[in-house]
């Protein structure tokens, strides 16, 4: 048994994933972000969709055509195969915890 909100580095000078459980048709990722934003005008583009549960934190996810969404604790969101998105913001002084499932 292990815990999400547990082994977390006090620094973090960039993203921490954890692939928590992975096979050929699933991969399920704890990511941790204190502050961290993608690069400006990175866009993720990705084969597989992605479910995401914001378990700790605030975290904003923009859109090309400049939706975005705002998550907080509890907020899940699902992001098809190959929609152009990006983290635009993510909480400074808390860690933020995400739960990634990218399957598909």
């Amino acid at each position: 048994m292990q815990n999400l909100l547990t082994n977390i580095r006090a620094q973090l000078p960039g993203e921490l994933f954890t692939t928590l459980l992975e096979n050929n048709h699933l991969k399920i990722e704890r990511i941790v972000s204190r502050g961290h934003h993608s690069p400006e005008n990175y866009w993720y583009d990705q084969d597989q969709h992605e479910w995401i549960l914001l378990i700790q934190g605030t975290a904003q996810i923009g859109y090309p055509d400049s939706q975005s969404r705002t998550l907080h604790c509890g907020d899940y969101l699902h992001i098809p195969a190959h929609r152009r998105h990006r983290v635009e913001w993510t909480s400074p002084d808390e860690d933020t915890i995400w739960l990634a499932i990218h399957y598909g």
